[in-house]
């Protein structure tokens, strides 16, 4: 007997007929692509910290871990733009209140309104409002005011009022609360956003904050569970230091032994100088940080979760196809005349900040760059410029590990040139290239690679001199490019003359 079977005893004598299933050549499955947001719940909820729990909706979210509480917020945002998409989450322990303090920021109001109107508050990308009547004074808008803050119990922050000031507490200690942007009057006088005449109001901005989790425990609760896309919105540099270590290609989740794959996304906000200065701190290619300027409207870790989710959308679609243009709805980016230009954007993504822009009025994901800009010896390196690199990189060897494990999970290995009988579950080198050329085809028909003969050429698949039992392989896969320039001279002329060549 030459067919190799998995199952039907090959000393059978009963009469009878027998088929056996063999899935190995249906197998076409890939990964499904789970995120998982990182953050705080409040303290007074009652859920389990350090551990990973599917996230189906923001309203579960909000029963889970409070409302405004940090993963609510980022879990709305996600949700807002990623409606279906397998998302986890992991609650953070709350920084120890001897290794972290509450950010805090302030609203003063003096004088007494001489109209009647609205005061228009933005608390990151949500808009508190709070009537004012004529002859009101600093003291009766304040409480007003901070009324309406209380009330919106979805808000990051609580307040406290005194004598026409309102002090304005986050919910979570650390530094993220930091980067709670406050506003008045988002859309200007123009967009129908005033304050009311005779009233002076002055915001002093969240700081203060200090502090961050402990990553060893959030790392260990991730375990070998698969993340696709992580939302981490604690971007100190030692959570960053310890993420990157979890993400490495030695031991962690890219290394040949756990072959868990995924991706990093963070944000920071400042100015250039500031963004540059942090970019060029890393060299990771498995993190990218979104840099977003001082004056954005949203918080940070929002700004996290929306990026993450718009990604998420893309990337399972397709691995290679860029990101720039994708829509971070619901999020509120920097005023007109406070955005990055150009020259600016150049600058952050030529130091491993990835950048975003508005268009629409919508702020986009621009370009997804990672922190990789050196190889080990310090020499400048673009080979792991772009995210999508990582995530082409993850699909093909997924892929190629599906078809492999699947075909050939349980075959002997021969040379080639061995004359063994039709059927058996025997596998040589040129078995293995045919079949590394094949699923290359097919990839190439995806528009996940090019140039099938260029890789046909230098493949190479060859029995380990030393260890009969194990095949080694050069992959030389020539990964699919991105349109992202297109550069063109406008060579125009106010008259072509009769049969000009140029």
């Amino acid at each position: 007997m030459t067919i190799s079977f998995n199952t039907v005893n090959a000393n059978l004598r009963v009469p009878g007929f027998y088929p056996e299933m063999d899935n190995s050549a249906a197998n076409t499955m890939q990964a499904s692509g789970p995120a998982l947001l990182i953050g705080h719940a409040l303290p007074t909820a009652q859920m389990t910290l350090n551990s990973p729990i599917i996230m189906p909706s923001a309203e579960m979210m909000q029963q889970l871990a409070g409302r405004g509480s940090q993963l609510h917020r980022m879990v709305r945002a996600y949700r807002r733009i990623d409606a279906v998409g397998e998302l986890f989450v992991i609650a953070a322990p709350a920084v120890h209140e001897n290794k972290g303090t509450k950010a805090t920021g302030e609203i003063a109001i003096s004088g007494t309104a001489t109209d009647s109107g609205v005061v228009t508050l933005y608390i990151s990308n949500q808009r508190i409002l709070s009537a004012v009547k004529q002859s009101d004074t600093a003291n009766t808008v304040a409480a007003a005011l901070g009324k309406a803050i209380n009330d919106n119990e979805d808000l990051p922050v609580t307040a406290a009022i005194s004598a026409g000031k309102i002090i304005l507490t986050a919910k979570h200690r650390g530094l993220t609360g930091n980067d709670i942007p406050l506003m008045l009057n988002y859309y200007s006088p123009t967009g129908g956003e005033n304050t009311p005449h005779g009233l002076n109001i002055t915001i002093t901005a969240m700081s203060g904050g200090a502090g961050s989790p402990d990553m060893d425990n959030i790392i260990s609760a991730m375990g070998d569970s698969l993340f696709d896309f992580i939302g981490l919105p604690f971007s100190d540099s030692a959570s960053l230091k310890k993420m990157g270590a979890e993400m490495n290609d030695e031991s962690g989740r890219w290394s040949p032994y756990r072959q868990l794959y995924g991706h990093v996304y963070t944000a920071k906000r400042g100015t250039v100088g500031e963004l540059v200065a942090i970019g060029d701190s890393l060299n990771d290619p498995h993190l990218t940080i979104a840099g977003y300027e001082p004056a954005i409207q949203t918080a940070l870790d929002e700004l996290v979760a929306a990026r993450l989710a718009r990604s998420a959308i893309f990337l399972r679609n397709d691995p290679a196809r860029p990101t720039h243009k994708g829509a971070l709805n619901g999020v509120l980016p920097a005023p007109s005349g406070k955005r990055f230009i150009l020259t600016e954007q150049q600058s952050l993504l030529s130091h491993g900040i990835a950048t975003a822009n508005v268009e629409g009025g919508v702020l986009c994901i621009q370009r997804d760059v990672t922190t990789y800009q050196k190889n080990r010896y310090g020499v400048a390196d673009n080979s792991y410029l772009d995210s999508e690199t990582l995530y082409t990189s993850a699909y093909i060897l997924r892929r190629l590990k599906s078809v492999i494990s699947s075909k050939y999970g349980r075959h002997k290995l021969a040379d080639d040139g061995t004359r063994f009988g039709a059927g058996q579950a025997i596998a040589t080198p040129a078995v293995i290239k045919g079949e590394l050329c094949a699923v290359y085809r097919r990839l190439e028909d995806e528009g996940i690679v090019e140039n099938f003969d260029a890789f046909r050429k230098n493949l190479i698949v060859e029995r380990n001199k030393n260890d009969p039992n194990r095949i080694d392989v050069v992959f030389p896969a020539d990964y699919i490019n991105q349109l992202r320039v297109f550069a063109l001279s406008n060579q125009f002329r106010l008259q072509y003359n009769n049969g000009e060549v140029i």
